[in-house]
């Protein structure tokens, strides 16, 4: 069973194994049906398709909610269902910008109680670069039964992390870029800066240049550096919608220190209420 990462050699063997679901999750937030394109021009075999918007998130309530909400555990089900994810199979999921987005669908299966799932290291740019299969006839999944078992320790809520930004012990995270995390930019959110109390270490460090992952030991090194002595059970990542963050998520439980929170709605859901305190420097 494959839990965080795998590699394109070990997915290229398993291509024909009908206890297997290969998900492509590319997206574009400035083109959001840029990867249902891509995806139609060319895809792993046998791939189905998810789109970030409508198969990994919830209804946005403005005033409320994040931009990208979590789904009700059982729509989640019943689209995890539609694209033949059953509660014994082996899933993978890829996309082209370094698992950035594929990381959100292997932290929603983990959440439901699907353990059996990783990301593909280096994703499609990685696959084409090894001139594996490519297709482009789009499959007809057999449904599945997936029975969702929600982990609530996996997650925080705003009014969670309102409570304990700032307790001895607890660290959170904001898994953004430094810059965006300083408040001196912000090209996404109407408002710029971080959660009062936040670290930052961002997401885009997990990988390298090529979209590779680092070793376990580098990550590792990585997290103790930034973050101190690991705590997983203490230890919150957000980011701008609850997206990039997974990707901090799943490098840490890769790294072997466990599964750290995420706070879906993050820096998005945060801003919603004026009277939220906001950090800049």
């Amino acid at each position: 069973m494959y839990t965080t990462l795998i590699s394109t050699t070990d997915l290229a063997s398993n291509l024909d194994n009908q206890d297997w679901v290969i998900i492509d999750c590319r997206f574009n937030l400035s083109d959001t049906e840029a990867g249902r394109r891509a995806y139609r021009n060319g895809h792993i075999p046998g791939a189905r398709y998810i789109h970030l918007d409508e198969g990994l998130s919830g209804p946005i309530v403005p005033g409320k909610t994040g931009r990208h909400p979590l789904p009700n555990p059982d729509v989640a089900a019943m689209r995890f269902e539609r694209l033949g994810i059953g509660n014994d199979v082996q899933v993978v999921a890829y996309d082209d910008a370094g698992g950035m987005v594929a990381s959100r669908l292997w932290w929603m299966l983990r959440w439901l109680g699907h353990d059996a799932v990783a990301v593909l290291d280096g994703g499609w740019p990685r696959w084409i670069e090894a001139e594996l299969p490519v297709e482009t006839a789009i499959p007809e999944p057999q449904p599945r039964a997936f029975i969702p078992r929600p982990r609530p320790d996996f997650l925080v809520d705003v009014y969670t992390v309102e409570g304990i930004r700032q307790l001895p012990g607890f660290k959170l995270v904001d898994s953004r870029a430094a810059e965006r995390y300083r408040g001196e930019v912000e090209p996404i959110d109407p408002v710029a800066g971080h959660i009062p109390g936040a670290l930052n270490l961002s997401n885009a460090e997990t990988v390298n240049a090529e979209g590779i992952f680092l070793d376990e030991a580098a990550l590792q090194e990585r997290f103790r550096q930034a973050l101190g002595e690991p705590d997983a059970e203490h230890t919150i990542f957000y980011c701008g919608s609850g997206v990039s963050a997974c990707r901090n998520i799943l490098a840490y439980k890769h790294a072997g220190l466990g599964d750290a929170k995420l706070y879906p709605g993050s820096w998005s859901e945060w801003i919603t209420d004026p009277k939220r305190e906001v950090g800049r420097g």
